[in-house]
């Protein structure tokens, strides 16, 4: 018997619970910096060793903390569901819950590029980029990030994921980030999305067939998988 697709769209709100700020919540600071200074490619060409310094904090940020029952929830389901996730988010919380299909819209954390050749991708973990540290190409070696004016790569991978959902599950994001945000329109509509956040999200159609779990992303978690196993 074939499993039913669950695809998941993840965003910030997901790994807030693991202690990872968001720069939404604090009026366009993230860690006390201008998000323009340090997650935009403007930013970058203005100031890489302050965009350095601060991927570099977020790195070691991430090694300390841990994956929240969202996450784990998200990873168990693969018992049931052929799960794919798409996520908003640079941290690696989706594979250390054990989830196997995981798209990074918008980079990895815990990788770096060139910053001539996007192909150019090392993985470091949780590694200090040193400054004027070098890819093999001889270019500066930047987060393997997507900033805001950048092109995101994989929008087309992702949204054929979501044409080709059964369920479609949304949680942790506000929909305000395009153009991940234009994903809710390649779902079938015939078809159920279940809209996991404690906000007011004023996106959806009156056509779409939504279940709304206004909570936060461990508890909405717990609740959607009451519903889809009939818990």
């Amino acid at each position: 018997m074939n499993k039913k697709k669950l695809v998941v769209l993840s965003g910030a709100g997901v790994s807030a619970e693991s202690g990872i700020n968001t720069f939404r919540d604090s009026g366009g600071l993230w860690e006390e910096y201008n998000i323009m200074d340090v997650a935009s490619i403007e930013g970058w060409y203005k100031n890489p060793e302050l965009v350095q310094k601060f991927y570099n904090a977020r790195r070691a940020e991430l090694e300390k903390v841990q994956p929240n029952v969202a996450h784990k929830i998200l990873a168990e389901l693969e018992k049931d569901f052929d799960v794919e996730i798409i996520t908003q988010n640079i941290d690696n919380l989706h594979e250390r819950a054990g989830s196997s299909n995981v798209l990074h819209l918008h980079g990895e954390l815990t990788k770096a590029r060139s910053s001539s050749d996007p192909e150019k991708i090392y993985e470091i973990g949780y590694r200090a980029i040193e400054p004027g540290e070098k890819a093999e190409d001889g270019s500066l070696l930047r987060p393997h990030v997507v900033w805001f004016g950048e092109r995101v790569p994989l929008i087309d991978a992702a949204a054929e994921k979501v044409r080709h959902a059964d369920i479609f599950v949304i949680v942790g994001t506000s929909l305000t980030v395009t153009p991940a945000s234009s994903l809710v329109q390649m779902m079938d509509h015939n078809n159920p999305v279940y809209l996991i956040d404690p906000h007011d999200i004023l996106y959806f159609k009156t056509e779409t067939n939504t279940i709304i779990i206004k909570e936060k992303a461990s508890t909405g978690m717990v609740s959607l998988r009451k519903m889809l196993l009939g818990e």
